[in-house]
């Protein structure tokens, strides 16, 4: 069984050699620090990576997100609700998935007093991780804290996604709780090493549902200069007419009828026997 003097001595480690290398890597390219050397901590690593990059890829963006959240209520299980925040290209924050709509009521009181741990781990200047354990009397968050705190949340814990990468981070993941006592029981070490392995699967499944958009809007034009240059061939044929002079047809049809012109062209090729 792993002692909290093994975790202590796992961490020291990590650290020091994180330190030490700028970010973890060694002059040779190689990583500091092997899994094995690690202990108990590099199996958490290991664990985190394997279940987090195991979310089926039809599931998509939404599928990694509902997994971090599950880990991250594992992880803290005195929480009394968790959340994702992301972050959007304008700025802007949204809450996509949580254990409790409760706490997209509270998220959405940190955006919209711009106050609270979330707003600051997700900001560029924050070390990554901010908490509260007295909510209603904050002196940091006079707006956000007393209004939270009204839901019935005494505490909030928040680790930005990702701590260490590239500028600006992702979002947030974000744990209330009912009671103070239960912010005794986390690890905040264990919540950033989550939020990072999160943000590197997060930032993965966008990969790929960008590329299937891509694949998806490609096949679409494809499709439609197909079926619009058939209706193009049918126009030129039975009104004698230029490729230029049929696709003028078929946009005068569009806009008359506010039809998009490949519905126009569908049709058209679908009923050419009856014009």
């Amino acid at each position: 069984m792993t002692t909290e003097r093994d975790w202590q001595a796992a961490r020291r480690r990590f650290v020091e050699d994180t330190e030490g290398a700028g970010g973890g890597a060694s002059r040779n390219g190689g990583s500091r620090t092997l899994v094995a050397e690690l202990g108990p901590l590099g199996d958490q690593f290991l664990a985190l990576a394997r279940d987090l990059f195991s979310v089926p890829p039809e599931a998509g963006v939404l599928g990694v997100l509902e997994r971090i959240v599950e880990r991250a209520h594992d992880l803290a299980p005195g929480a009394s609700m968790v959340s994702v925040t992301l972050r959007e290209a304008n700025g802007s924050f949204h809450t996509p998935v949580e254990t409790d709509a409760l706490a997209t009521r509270a998220d959405h009181i940190q955006y919209e007093t711009g106050e609270g741990p979330c707003v600051e781990a997700v900001a560029d200047s924050s070390s990554g991780s901010t908490h509260s354990r007295d909510l209603a009397r904050d002196p940091r968050y006079p707006r956000f804290g007393p209004r939270v705190a009204q839901l019935g949340m005494t505490a909030v814990v928040a680790t930005g996604m990702f701590p260490e990468s590239d500028l600006p981070r992702l979002g947030a993941l974000n744990y209330y709780f009912s009671s103070a006592e239960h912010l005794d029981d986390v690890d905040e070490d264990m919540m950033l090493l989550l939020a990072a392995h999160g943000a590197v699967a997060l930032q993965a499944a966008q990969r790929v549902e960008a590329e299937r958009l891509r694949t998806a809007q490609l096949t679409d034009a494809l499709q439609s200069r197909d079926v619009i240059g058939q209706a193009k061939g049918i126009l030129m044929q039975r009104r004698g007419v230029d490729a230029d002079e049929a696709f003028d047809i078929l946009r005068r049809a569009s806009q008359d009828l506010n039809v998009k012109i490949r519905d126009i062209a569908t049709t058209i090729a679908s009923r050419r026997a009856e014009l």
